[in-house]
């Protein structure tokens, strides 16, 4: 299972992810944002559907004050002129470009030209973004701090074909401190899968932990490539699935 998802499950703790692509019937363009966390703070979190979009949210307003919330607390997922998705308050940001670039990939330079990776020592998280433009065109990006403590800024394009899926990191997976940021282009991911639910489910599982469950949530979107605005989607958050399986 965990060979499906190419050499990041290798590692204990991946941290944030994001999938983009399209599915093996080439109906359906796809993305899926999914959350690991160590701390209390982190694990303290779902993600919801609200207002035109996907947000992270605490579960423990308590708990997840012990954090940063700045950092915590975003929406993940946004709908405008088609689907911009990071794993930080950057979301916006790619949204509105959007709305101005007509263009996936310039749209993420535009927008991430005043962000850097994220000011949590001594790991530094990068950020990783991505959008799908009206589901024409796709990208990728991480911003991830440098040596000398510049931003290093990568941009890929993310072609759109039938079967083919990419995904990238915040880390490489390796669970020590301070976390590597992830290296290199973005990973195949091998998709056989044909609904959100199966997708969720499937990546779910690949994050399974060895000793520990740093599983938070995962949220996985289909939309029709014709028509990007209908779109099916499903979300699995940890504490929920705990309540269901201790219920």
């Amino acid at each position: 299972m965990k060979d499906k998802f190419g050499r990041l499950f290798a590692g204990e703790y991946p941290g944030r992810m994001i999938i983009l692509g399209r599915d093996p019937s080439g109906k359906y363009n796809i993305v899926v944002y999914a959350i690991t966390g160590r701390s209390p703070s982190s694990q303290a979190r779902k993600i919801i559907q609200k207002n035109q979009g996907f947000w992270v949210k605490p579960t423990d307003s308590d708990i997840l004050s012990q954090g940063n919330e700045e950092l915590l607390i975003y929406p993940s997922i946004l709908f405008r002129n088609g689907i911009a998705v990071s794993n930080g308050r950057q979301t916006d940001d790619i949204a509105r470009s959007m709305e101005l670039c007509n263009d996936a990939l310039h749209s993420l330079i535009f927008s991430l030209q005043s962000w850097d990776y994220e000011p949590d020592s001594p790991s530094f998280t990068p950020r990783i973004s991505g959008c799908i433009y009206k589901g024409e065109k796709a990208a990728l990006s991480i911003l991830k701090r440098g040596n000398d403590g510049t931003t290093l800024r990568y941009f890929f394009g993310i072609p759109l074909i039938k079967g083919h899926v990419k995904m990238i990191a915040t880390y490489t997976g390796e669970n020590v401190d301070p976390l590597p940021s992830f290296q290199g282009e973005p990973l195949d991911v091998e998709m056989a899968l044909q609904t959100p639910e199966e997708t969720a489910e499937e990546f779910y599982y690949a994050l399974k932990p060895g000793e520990k469950d740093f599983r938070v949530a995962v949220a996985s979107i289909f939309s029709h490539v014709q028509d990007w605005k209908k779109q099916f989607s499903y979300i699995i958050n940890r504490h929920e699935r705990n309540d269901k399986e201790h219920g």
